[in-house]
C-alpha cells in the first residue's frame, strides 16, 4: 500500500499538506510497535499509549505512528501529561493536522475551545460539527479541572456500527442522505429553565446558535484515509432527505441504536493529566453528565477535516451557511491498495 499526500483546498486550488497514513497496512502496524507502546482496551474502539510525551519534540515518524494509531482505533488515550498547557495542546496538535478555529459560530481567532460545565454540556451522543460541509478529522481534548466524581466520556465506533449491519440496512443507509443542523447544539437541552440561566451563561448559549447552518451528508461516507464506511449520525440530525419527521425520528432511532450498542463503546475516567484524541470521521461521544453541579472543565483542539463523499462518490452539500471562516477543506487522497 503506498503512502497519500492529503491536501489543503480552498475553492478549486489545493497544495500539498502532509502525509497520511493507514494502520491497516503491515508496514505502519509494524512501526506502531516499534515506536509506540499501545494498549488496546475494547474490540472495535479504544487505546491508550503509554510512554510518550506531547509536550515534548516528538520526531515526524512517531507523529506518524500516533495518526496511524487513530486510525485503527478511533481513540487514543494518553495519561501523565501534566506538563501540558493550551499552548502545547495546540502546537501538539498542529503537527496532527491544520487546526480549525474553536466553533463556527464563535468569536474568530480563538482555536483553544473550554468545555465548560457552567455553560455547556455535550451529554448527547454526537459526531462533532456535522452542520456544516467540512466535519473536523480529529479533536484533541485535555483535562484542566475534574470533578470528585463522575464526568466520564464515552465514545462509539461508526464504522463497528455499519460493518455490523444486516444486509438490507446496508443498502438502505448507503443511499440515504441526512439534513443536520446547528438547531441543536450543546446548547440546546439543560436541565435549568431559561429564566433561571445567568446573562452571561445565557449569552454563551445564545451565540452558540446566532448564525444558522444547514448541510446535507450522506448517512454512509467513506473515510478518507482508512477506505472504511462508517455511519454518518449524531444529534445534529434535523430528518433525513425525502422521509417525514416521524419516519425521520423511528429510523434514526434505530441506526443510533445501533452505533450506541456497548460494545462498540469505550468509556475513559478522567484523570489529571490526560488527553484524549479521537477520529472524528469514524466516531460518536457522549460526555456523561453525573457530577451533579461539580465543576468540570477541559480543553479542546480541533482539525480540519475533508467533505463527506458518499459510496457513489457524491460529496456533501452546504444548503445554509459558509464554514469557510471556521475551517479549511483538507483532504487526504486516498491510499492505494
Amino acid at each position: 500500500m503506498a503512502r497519500g499526500v492529503a491536501a489543503v483546498t480552498s475553492g478549486f486550488e489545493s497544495r500539498p499538506f502532509k502525509p497520511c497514513s493507514t494502520a491497516r497496512d503491515w508496514r505502519t502496524i509494524r512501526r506502531m510497535a516499534e515506536l509506540l507502546d499501545v494498549v488496546k482496551l475494547g474490540a472495535n474502539i479504544g487505546a491508550r499509549i503509554d510512554g510518550v510525551r506531547l509536550a515534548g519534540d516528538l520526531n515526524a515518524e512517531t507523529i506518524a505512528a500516533i495518526n496511524d494509531a487513530l486510525l485503527e482505533h478511533k481513540v487514543i488515550f494518553f495519561r501523565d501529561q501534566h506538563d501540558l498547557d493550551d499552548d502545547g495542546q495546540l502546537a501538539f496538535a498542529s503537527r496532527l493536522g491544520t487546526p480549525t478555529t474553536a466553533h463556527p459560530t464563535l468569536s474568530e481567532g480563538e482555536t483553544v475551545l473550554p468545555i465548560d460545565s457552567r455553560y455547556d454540556k455535550a451529554n448527547s451522543w454526537h459526531t462533532d460539527v456535522t452542520f456544516v460541509d467540512r466535519i473536523p478529522k480529529a479533536s484533541l481534548l485535555r483535562a484542566v479541572s475534574l470533578p470528585s466524581y463522575g464526568g466520564t466520556t464515552t465514545w462509539a465506533s461508526t464504522e463497528a456500527a455499519y460493518d455490523q449491519l444486516p444486509a438490507p440496512l446496508r443498502i438502505l443507509t448507503e443511499n440515504l442522505w441526512a439534513v443536520h443542523t446547528n438547531q441543536y447544539d450543546y446548547v440546546r437541552e439543560y436541565a435549568e429553565p431559561n429564566e433561571a440561566l445567568t446573562d452571561t451563561v445565557r449569552e454563551y448559549r445564545e451565540e452558540f446558535v446566532r448564525e444558522y447552518y444547514e448541510t446535507e451528508h450522506p448517512v454512509v461516507r467513506v473515510h478518507p484515509e482508512t477506505g472504511k464506511r462508517v455511519l454518518l449520525l449524531g444529534h445534529f440530525i434535523k430528518q433525513f432527505v425525502g422521509l417525514g419527521s416521524a419516519e425521520s425520528a423511528t429510523l434514526f432511532n434505530l441506526l443510533q441504536a445501533r452505533v450506541t450498542k456497548l460494545e462498540n463503546t469505550i468509556r475513559w475516567s478522567w484523570l489529571p493529566g490526560d488527553v484524549a484524541i479521537w477520529d472524528n470521521r469514524a466516531t460518536q461521544h457522549y460526555a456523561v453528565a453525573d457530577y451533579d453541579d461539580q465543576y468540570r472543565r477541559l480543553s479542546r483542539v480541533t482539525l480540519a477535516g475533508d467533505i463527506p463523499v458518499d459510496i457513489h462518490g457524491q460529496r456533501s452539500r452546504a444548503v445554509v451557511g459558509d464554514a469557510t471562516h471556521y475551517s479549511e477543506v483538507v483532504s487526504p487522497i486516498a491510499l492505494a491498495s
